[in-house]
């Protein structure tokens, strides 16, 4: 696989102060030169409704284009009750459907996550894995980005302070790169 690699990148929050959309945002000033970071927004993904699956909504057709022309995938998911939001699910869940058209299928995929919590969105994240199964996505392992004590690890523009959590996110987005090279050589 030639040239740029695209990554598409979703946060999984609707915050606009969301540490999540920042750490989305450090991650597109640090992609690698041979990469590129496009994001998605999920302001106005609406509940899934299996009932109109096969007339979604505009915001729905953008994003199934989106993500079938992405080379790769980044989502950044907070953590809500030990599990993912509800809109990055419903953004999961319009875009594998209907049955047989998920614009998922087969996509290199990379988590990353911020959390005022001390756990970082661990489970968040391997909540993610387990849809990746149905969804066949194929997961980056590591390395884990997990932005525990947020709150202190940005400051109050947004801006990552924490050099080390900005290695991890430089080597994700390489490793994501390099990931979906492999993948694709075939």
């Amino acid at each position: 696989m030639a040239g740029q690699i695209k990554i598409l990148g979703i946060a999984g929050s609707l915050r606009r102060k969301s540490f999540n959309r920042a750490a989305l945002k450090v991650a597109k000033s640090l992609v690698p030169e041979d990469g590129i970071l496009d994001i998605f927004e999920l302001d106005g993904i609406p509940g899934f409704n299996e009932d109109e699956e096969r007339n979604p909504p505009a915001v729905v057709v953008e994003l199934k284009k989106q993500v079938r022309t992405a080379d790769a995938i980044l989502l950044v998911t907070p953590e809500y009750n030990y599990s993912i939001p509800g809109v990055l699910k419903n953004a999961v869940d319009w875009a594998s459907r209907p049955y047989g058209d998920s614009a998922w299928e087969g996509k290199p995929v990379a988590i990353m996550g911020a959390s005022v919590g001390t756990l970082g969105t661990a489970r968040a994240q391997y909540h993610l894995r387990q849809c990746f199964i149905f969804l066949n996505m194929l997961p980056l392992n590591r390395p884990e980005v997990m932005i525990a004590n947020a709150s202190e690890r940005f400051d109050t523009e947004g801006n990552l302070k924490d050099e080390t959590a900005k290695k991890l996110i430089a080597q994700l987005l390489r490793n994501l790169i390099d990931w979906t090279r492999l993948i694709n050589k075939g």
